[in-house]
């Protein structure tokens, strides 16, 4: 009997995908919960598992664009592994991979995936990780390096199964020509989607970083002695976020058909750099969390995402997302909406910028603030009282709900 291998639901709003590499090919043996393919999306990548065991045989080709729903493969439960069919014949290696040796350092199921895919001979490594297991950082560093991911909107664009396109180099060598990725075509396409279905301003000011700076420098050592984890200022941003979000509860909801969405509860997206590119995981009922709740959510998610076990829950159903920009340098630019969110709030570089006060100049650590909204939801004045609220609350953070 023959059992259908469908693209499962992966998320909300996500109606196709790209299967970037298969991790079995047709004709092998496979057993129940092994991995037969990483689906990519505009969100996050995932593997996607065996229900049941018996001989598979692929239908789509690596690369192809496939929806939910979509039968990709087909599993022959009533033909038996190679093992069982012929107990005496000794195994033979794919040809078209190169497993690490027996001899080489222990390593995961995900590095010994990208050592297989990218043909990496393992058997010289020596392993950074815990009792001298391979990671993925051991791994990349000894294979060449296939360009860096570039993210646009905090969504994942490139990542290392991902096979490179075909080039092109013109005949004066000043150019190359190269397919855009299905995934790459399929993020352009939203990103444009996203500028033509919403009607995108951005409104700016700028906030003194001085009271915060001073807060955080008196609590630090009672804060990171306490939780064993440093006070950073994601926290305080959110907490002046969440205030300024109830202040203004339109840009906490949603437009959907003809109807408006009132969100009551706050998850709180929080941009978080990778070497695959920059996601975007949930911070669920940030109101609910204390500074130390907030920085541990925050750091588990940082970890998570460079090991790479980000799942799409993590990345689902945030009601408003803040980016950093300002850890790369950035100092002023105009974030674009994650739709269905109704608005993003841009941090950027804190810099020392001469301002007057009380009629004096003083030389300020300053940092411009930046919110994106949606035209249709959200007026301009409520825009801009909701970027006010959250100046306050970071210039005057004693009136937040301090909980160190």
């Amino acid at each position: 009997m023959s059992v259908e291998v469908k693209v499962p639901a992966v998320g909300e709003s996500i109606s196709s995908g790209v299967v970037s590499v298969w991790h079995k090919k047709s004709g092998d043996f496979v057993n129940a919960g092994d991995a037969l393919f990483t689906l990519e999306t505009d969100k996050v990548s995932t593997e996607i598992a065996a229900e049941t065991a018996g001989t598979l045989e692929t239908l789509v080709p690596e690369g192809q664009e496939v929806k939910i729903g979509e039968t990709v493969a087909t599993i022959d439960e009533s033909k038996k592994s190679a093992s069982e069919a012929a107990p005496a014949k000794a195994p033979q290696k794919s040809s078209d991979s190169q497993p690490a040796s027996a001899g080489s350092a222990p390593m995961s199921p995900a590095v010994r995936r990208i050592v297989e895919e990218d043909h990496v001979d393992a058997s010289g490594l020596k392993g950074s990780g815990k009792g001298g297991r391979l990671t993925k950082g051991d791994v990349l560093e000894a294979k060449e390096p296939v360009g860096d991911a570039v993210s646009v909107a905090g969504k994942l664009t490139a990542s290392p199964t991902e096979k490179a396109p075909p080039e092109t180099t013109s005949e004066s060598g000043r150019s190359t020509r190269r397919k855009m990725s299905p995934l790459r075509r399929k993020i352009a396409a939203q990103l444009v989607m996203a500028q033509q279905t919403a009607a995108i301003l951005t409104t700016f000011n700028e906030c003194d970083m001085t009271a915060v700076q001073n807060l955080r420098a008196k609590s630090q050592d009672a804060f990171t002695k306490k939780n064993g984890f440093k006070l950073g200022f994601m926290s305080f941003f959110i907490k002046a976020t969440i205030e300024a979000l109830k202040a203004v509860p339109s840009i906490n909801g949603r437009i959907e058909d003809d109807d408006f969405i009132d969100n009551h509860f706050y998850d709180i997206g929080v941009a978080v750099g990778t070497e695959r590119g920059l996601v975007v995981p949930i911070v669920r009922d940030a109101d609910k969390k204390s500074f130390a709740d907030l920085e541990r959510a925050i750091g588990e998610y940082a970890v998570k995402a460079r090991e790479g076990k980000l799942k799409i829950e993590d990345l689902q159903g945030g009601t408003f997302t803040i980016s950093n920009g300002g850890v790369y340098g950035s100092l002023l630019s105009t974030p674009i909406l994650n739709p269905p969110q109704s608005g993003i709030l841009g941090m950027h570089k804190i810099m020392p910028r001469a301002v007057v006060i009380d009629g004096k100049i003083e030389a300020r650590p300053m940092m411009y603030l930046a919110v994106s909204y949606d035209h249709r939801a959200v007026d301009g004045k409520e825009a801009v009282t909701f970027l006010v609220k959250v100046k306050e609350g970071i210039e005057q953070p004693e009136k937040l709900p301090l909980d160190f």
